[in-house]
């Protein structure tokens, strides 16, 4: 288990609650994040008697559209299931079908190191599902403007965890811009071949950026969130331009072997 501070908790937790609150008081918010678990859902890999478990579950939303999966964190509270680390994970090899994380890739320091892990874990044809900001022209602008955390275009993505290193040493760590690196202009393509890359799916989220998500202003009222999701369908016509968001669906392949560079 990743080692806490008091005022490690103490953060989260104040986070944690800020966002319930928000989450109850925003039905726009609510129903677009209901309209992304429901993507998710259908790029489930379906394998039988696998675990569905998403990794940095927050409030736990999750259920309302995937019931069986098992939600975990770095931290406690209630409504999470099991307490996790990415990086060392308590699951038996080969037992979870399916891996989903939303907004927390960008927030793994060590990618490569987190994926060799994950392969452990998964069962043959199992999925990894990653739920990532797209750092398009208007990505750029509103991740970059508008967003606390950093994009570290410039800083050199570390594939893999020094020698050493113990999964207990993981702290804090955002990079916004990783997946959007990785898995669309190929860095590290070659650390990752072991992988079969399923699908990558950019998506404008127009509703999404407008409402703020837990923590900004709404920008538009409830009752027009029917006419942002049709300037979406136009907007995701070009992704390069108005992508905010970044579906990646990896599959570990049936008689697969992961390359020595991803370990």
């Amino acid at each position: 288990m990743m080692r806490q501070t008091d005022a490690e908790l103490a953060r989260h937790q104040r986070e944690i609650e800020a966002n319930l609150e928000h989450w109850r008081r925003k039905t726009c918010l609510r129903r677009i994040y209901r309209e992304f678990y429901e993507l998710i859902a259908r790029n489930l890999a379906g394998l039988q008697g696998g675990l569905v478990v998403e990794l940095g579950s927050g409030i736990g939303s999750i259920r309302e559209v995937i019931p069986q999966c098992l939600r975990t964190d770095v931290f406690p509270n209630p409504w999470i299931d099991r307490v996790e680390n990415a990086y060392a994970l308590s699951f038996a090899d080969g037992t979870v079908s399916d891996l989903i994380l939303f907004d927390v890739f960008h927030h793994l320091r060590y990618p490569g190191t987190a994926l060799a892990e994950f392969w452990r874990v998964l069962m043959p044809e199992g999925r990894v599902i990653l739920f990532e900001p797209c750092l398009s022209v208007l990505g750029l602008i509103a991740y970059g403007t508008f967003h606390d955390e950093p994009l570290r275009l410039k800083e050199p993505i570390e594939w893999l965890a020094p020698r050493g290193w113990s999964a207990d040493q993981a702290g804090y760590y955002a990079a916004q811009g990783n997946a959007s690196r990785i898995f669309l202009r190929g860095e590290f393509r070659e650390q990752w071949k072991s992988w079969r890359l399923v699908k990558t799916r950019r998506l404008a989220a127009l509703a999404y950026l407008g409402s703020g998500g837990y923590s900004k202003r709404q920008l538009y009222p409830d009752w027009a969130y029917p006419l942002i999701r049709g300037m979406e369908r136009v907007a995701d016509l070009a992704p390069a331009l108005f992508a905010t968001r970044l579906l990646v669906v990896l599959a570990k392949p049936y008689s697969g072997v992961m390359s020595a560079g991803a370990r």
